[in-house]
């Protein structure tokens, strides 16, 4: 039985940090809506914890839910909104704070006897960001620790196993939000003995189990997540398993060549298909990201769907989901961020069932699984490369001569990567054409041709990321490499918009 931490999400920026910080912690846990606790499905919750919020618990729509049943069965951990939303539904009072309290604080009283504040002593730095604050706790209740201008910054409930924080420990700048996190782990009892090992271990065995003799295809793209998912599939299925890698004529130079090398060596079935022209002909005069998406989506489900006809008793779809494609695909607020074209199910016409090994596992993890797996570094450390490739980063509408131009200058910049020790300190690069011409002068000849736009972020897991801060003489030789040597390329600018605002890809 695998013991796990419940996550029910507020509405947060940073919920998916707490995930982060649990699983670092050799803990398994789960994100759930705020509504959407499992009552009929507990086997192995150890402990819940309630994220923040956008949202005051006085706003009319803010999230609310009733805590009863939970809190006094398991030990409950509140975060910000979540403190004050225990606070707030049990008697207590929160009310605007006469000044935001955001950004960095100091603990000034400490009682690091109780156990959720074990180790942590006076003057350990916490991250504030709220704009209310809690002026009287619930009946029992109990402050366990205060900064300089917030009285309660955590408080327990006697009588129960309720803690809250009103800070975020969870983020990197409260630097004692590790060990609190672990107590509170230590307080449910929980083992932490979730690792690779053992994520290996129990998800072969539920394949087996799902899977049984029944055949499954799955959509190769050449990254991580899709060859980590082939592996495990094939450790659990062998031959059972076919492998379809589609050439969609948007991957990176020579692509489809080399990634079908490097599946050699895995001793994997795998289909390679040429569909090009298919994409290009689908993908003609669209400008429209999403549209560009889905056209790209389901033209890999009718490839697939094709493809699975010609399998004899192939029941299932196997794809290389991972958690950020879910938590992006859809907010707990239903507003879409950008669609992924590998969640939310399949169309109704293809009469095969999904199997998604990696659905909750973060992009880190599936590299040390892959790790432990013993697949090839050359595969375990490849860059995230979206499932709609160039066809996202060719703003506008596609042309196989973008697409030639976009390859030449995106294989110069992440060839200069390696070449220059700089590919595996960046969690993700890639080169973007614009939509933008512009003059420029060629020996003595004007020239009026389009710019490219190189991007390169660092990132643990993709729901946030920071601009990477590459050497401006290694952007200035790879500056002058594309334009020398890429047709149709005059002027290359490099993007140092962070996520968030920006998302890592443009479209």
């Amino acid at each position: 039985m695998r013991e796990k931490i419940i996550i029910l999400d507020f509405g947060s920026q940073t919920t998916q940090l707490i995930a982060r910080r649990i699983r670092d912690l050799n803990t398994y846990c789960e994100i759930l809506p705020y509504n959407k606790f499992p009552f009929g499905n507990e086997e192995g919750i150890k402990g819940v914890i309630l994220s923040g919020s956008p949202f005051s618990v006085h706003d009319a729509n803010g999230f609310k839910t009733d805590l009863s049943n939970i809190k006094n069965k398991y030990p409950l951990l509140g975060i910000c909104y979540g403190a004050q939303f225990i606070a707030y539904s049990n008697g207590g009072a929160v009310e605007p704070a006469n000044t935001r309290e955001y950004g960095r604080a100091n603990l000034m009283k400490v009682n690091n006897e109780d156990p959720l504040l074990k180790g942590i002593e006076k003057g350990a730095q916490v991250w504030m960001s709220h704009g209310d604050t809690i002026t009287k706790l619930p009946q029992n209740g109990e402050i366990i620790a205060s900064t300089e201008s917030v009285a309660i910054a955590s408080y327990r409930i006697k009588g129960e196993q309720t803690w809250a924080v009103q800070f975020h420990p969870e983020v990197f700048h409260s630097e004692c939000g590790n060990q609190i996190l672990d107590n509170f782990l230590n307080i449910c009892g929980c083992k932490k003995d979730w690792n690779p090992a053992s994520f290996i271990e129990e998800t072969v065995g539920k394949l087996k189990e799902k899977l049984g003799n029944d055949k499954v295809v799955l959509a190769l793209s050449g990254g991580v997540d899709s060859s980590v998912t082939a592996v495990l599939l094939n450790k659990a299925i062998g031959d059972k398993l076919t492998c379809v890698f589609v050439n969609n004529g948007l991957l990176r130079k020579n692509e489809f060549e080399d990634v079908l090398r490097d599946y050699e060596v895995l001793g994997l079935n795998v289909r390679g298909i040429d569909a090009k022209e298919k994409f290009y002909s689908e993908l003609k005069g669209v400008t429209d990201p999403e549209k560009k998406r889905k056209i790209i989506g389901k033209g890999f489900i009718d490839i697939f769907n094709e493809e699975a006809k010609k399998i004899e008793d192939v029941k299932w779809l196997g794809q290389g989901t991972i958690y950020p494609d879910v938590i992006e695909s859809l907010s707990i607020t239903g507003m879409t961020i950008k669609s992924h074209h590998n969640v939310g199910g399949l169309p109704k016409d293809m009469k095969l069932q999904l199997v998604e090994p990696l659905r909750l596992l973060f992009k880190d993890e599936v590299r040390r699984v892959g790790r432990e797996l013993g697949m090839p570094e050359n595969l375990i450390n490849r860059h995230p490369f979206p499932g709609p490739g160039l066809g996202i980063r060719i703003l506008g509408d596609i042309t196989p001569e973008k697409v030639r131009i976009l390859q030449d200058a995106d294989d110069i910049y992440i060839r200069g990567l390696k070449e220059n020790g700089l590919y595996d300190k960046v969690w993700q690069a890639g080169t973007i054409l614009l939509p933008i011409r512009s003059v420029g002068v060629m020996g003595d000849e004007r020239t009026y041709e389009n710019t490219v736009a190189l991007r390169a972020v660092t990132s643990a897991d993709a729901m946030t990321a920071d601009w990477a801060h590459l050497p401006y003489e290694f952007l200035a030789k790879v500056s002058n490499e594309i334009i020398n040597k890429v047709k149709g390329v005059n002027r290359v600018v490099y993007d140092i918009s962070s996520k968030p605002p920006a998302t890592i890809e443009w479209e």
